[in-house]
């Protein structure tokens, strides 16, 4: 190895996984949204929507992630998540609250909530809204909308509802190993 690899891989060392990846995305222009696929604001996805404007959705799936990050599920699922908020029934109210999260980065020395390179900085931002109905219905929704597809059970070591293999006790339930 060579000096100059030894030296950054020290500089990589004290990094987590989460903190290297949002330093590399802060640092590339146009990205939007962090792990799984890049999401930038002319992804097909982002165009799907019929109600909401795509940089709408691209901020509500940044929104999910650092509400219920998890860096190994990619952004698709929280895609999913978050599109039943696209509806012309919703469109205004998650349009107005959209705002409401983008006017409270720029309090916070940023251009948009997107903009907010760091997570820290996200979430500090998500903390002085969360008791805002807006957070709320965002939030509540993504705890279904999110966690009961059952394509991210297995990330989370979920091996779904017990009742129709017989239950939890004959599963594995008693086989604790800690005690």
């Amino acid at each position: 190895m060579t000096t100059k690899t030894l030296s950054r891989e020290a500089d990589c060392r004290g990094l987590t996984r989460r903190q290297l990846i949002s330093r590399s995305f802060a640092a590339s222009a146009g990205m939007i949204i962090g792990t799984g696929f890049l999401a930038a604001p002319d992804a097909a996805w982002a165009y799907e929507a019929t109600a909401l404007k795509p940089e709408t959705m691209a901020t509500l799936v940044r929104m999910a992630r650092d509400i219920y990050p998890h860096d190994r599920i990619g952004d698709e699922y929280y895609v999913v998540a978050v599109k039943g908020y696209d509806t012309a029934d919703a469109a205004a109210e998650i349009e107005a609250g959209i705002a409401a999260l983008n006017a409270a980065a720029q309090g916070a020395g940023f251009a948009s909530y997107a903009d907010a390179g760091w997570e820290d900085d996200r979430v500090a931002i998500l903390r002085g809204m969360e008791h805002s109905p807006f957070f709320q219905k965002i939030r509540g929704g993504l705890v279904t909308g999110f966690y009961n597809q059952k394509e991210v059970w297995p990330y989370l070591g979920y091996e779904g509802e017990s009742f129709s293999k017989g239950g939890y006790i004959d599963r594995g339930f008693d086989d604790i190993n800690w005690l």
